[in-house]
């Protein structure tokens, strides 16, 4: 069975058992081999039902998958399930916290102890479906689960608080750029702004502190490329969620136990060159790729994405210009400088308040004059906090409708500007 296929049976079993059989009722009261029985014969009666033929081995698949999803999570299931959670810290058997709303809370969940966590750590990393691998000769690892969530693990001699798992839930219920105007993480301007900025192929640097929501804008926002373009992600670990249907996902791999084997995110990046991308996303610039992204934009690969972790739009561009400098590459500080400026046209910045709401803080423009050889980074929008009331950050987005450094790509690409930004 085709892939595709295979992602709408489960899809349809999915459905049913929580739409048709008590599931949620009985899954938390059943063993391993119960709960193997109880969705066995739950696809028998849908088979039976809607006339759906399923091979013996994809049964066999989709019960494995769906069982090991429910029993490979051990006592922070229901940590895992609760939608209003968005990050989960264990730090050893017996301290457990979340991230619930942006504030971090201890929890009552604990694991009997250590043993039974590192037992859990491996069932979830093998039901993740990853070739990775995390042991006493490996102690780290990254890798993501199978709905999208962001696992790290660190394990003693490492540690010294004992095993330390961090999942970082995979956001489902933000899908469009209206529900992040809802969520006043940006206003309709902005998000008016930033659409018409990717349509246009600006090459765009999202940047922010961790867990600030920079992944899941650059989600959201590349919902607007256009589907005839084929659009190649790389990341060290999977977590970018594109809903169109030509996307090619590179992951980055780790050296194996003899220290062989490594692909780097700047070996996939050097050869999805090759793959005739029409948009290349990058989950994390972390290093020399960067020389290679400046580079292919400059040759003419427009429309690239990137993520940098930064706490400002400028240090977000002192952090490009110092991993160009460590690339080895021969050009001066000013040099290096210039090419940045002239290659990035627009660095997003967002930011985790007080309150819980990620709030996108400045749409910069990185403006490059060929002849003073000025650089200046001007920002388009700017949140203006004006204060704390009960708990919520007031404050307010502040424009300057001035054109942007960048007006001529979207003049070239037939792409109109909102009413609101002023034009020559």
């Amino acid at each position: 069975m085709a892939s595709s296929e295979m992602s709408d049976v489960k899809s349809r079993i999915h459905h049913y058992l929580i739409s048709r059989t008590n599931f949620l009722e009985v899954k938390d009261k059943m063993n391993e081999d119960q709960l193997r029985i109880f969705v066995d014969q739950a696809i028998t009666t849908l088979a039976q039902e809607s006339k759906l033929i399923i091979s013996l081995e994809d049964r066999t698949t989709v019960i494995r998958e769906l069982v090991s999803a429910i029993t490979s999570l051990g006592p922070i299931r229901p940590l895992v399930e609760d939608p209003s959670i968005s990050e989960i810290m264990i730090n050893g058997a017996k301290s457990i916290y979340i991230q619930r709303n942006g504030r971090i809370e201890k929890t009552s969940v604990q694991f009997a102890d250590n043993a039974a966590l590192v037992h859990t750590i491996h069932k979830i990393l093998a039901s993740s479906g990853s070739s990775r691998r995390v042991d006493e000769s490996s102690p780290y690892v990254d890798f993501s689960m199978t709905d999208g969530s962001r696992v790290n693990v660190l394990l003693p001699p490492l540690s010294l608080n004992g095993p330390i798992v961090t999942i970082r839930k995979f956001s489902r219920d933000l899908t469009t750029v209206d529900e992040l105007v809802e969520r006043h993480s940006l206003n309709r301007q902005m998000a008016d702004f930033l659409i018409a900025s990717i349509k246009a192929k600006l090459n765009i640097v999202f940047c922010g502190s961790t867990g600030s929501g920079k992944t899941t804008l650059l989600n959201v926002l590349s919902s607007h490329i256009p589907e005839h373009e084929r659009i190649i992600t790389i990341e060290d670990t999977a977590e970018l969620r594109l809903m169109q249907e030509h996307v090619v996902s590179l992951q980055a791999k780790a050296p194996n136990i003899e220290g062989k084997g490594e692909v780097t995110i700047r070996d996939l990046f050097i050869n999805s060159l090759r793959m005739r991308p029409d948009r290349i996303i990058i989950g994390e610039v972390r290093g020399s790729e960067i020389l290679d992204l400046i580079q292919s934009i400059s040759s003419g690969h427009s429309g690239a994405l990137a993520i940098v972790h930064a706490d400002s739009p400028e240090e977000c561009f002192n952090r490009m210009i110092t991993m160009m400098l460590m690339s080895g590459i021969r050009l001066s500080g000013e040099q290096i400088q210039q090419q940045i400026a002239t290659s990035i046209d627009l660095i997003v910045y967002v930011e985790l308040f007080l309150d819980g709401i990620r709030r996108v803080v400045n749409v910069t423009d990185l403006r490059f004059d060929k002849n003073t050889k000025y650089i200046a980074l001007e920002d388009i929008f700017t949140f203006k906090q004006e204060g704390v009331e009960n708990g919520k950050v007031l404050g307010s987005w502040v424009m300057t409708p001035k054109e942007p450094s960048c007006y001529h790509k979207f003049q070239k690409r037939n792409i109109s500007l909102p009413d609101f930004i002023t034009t020559k």
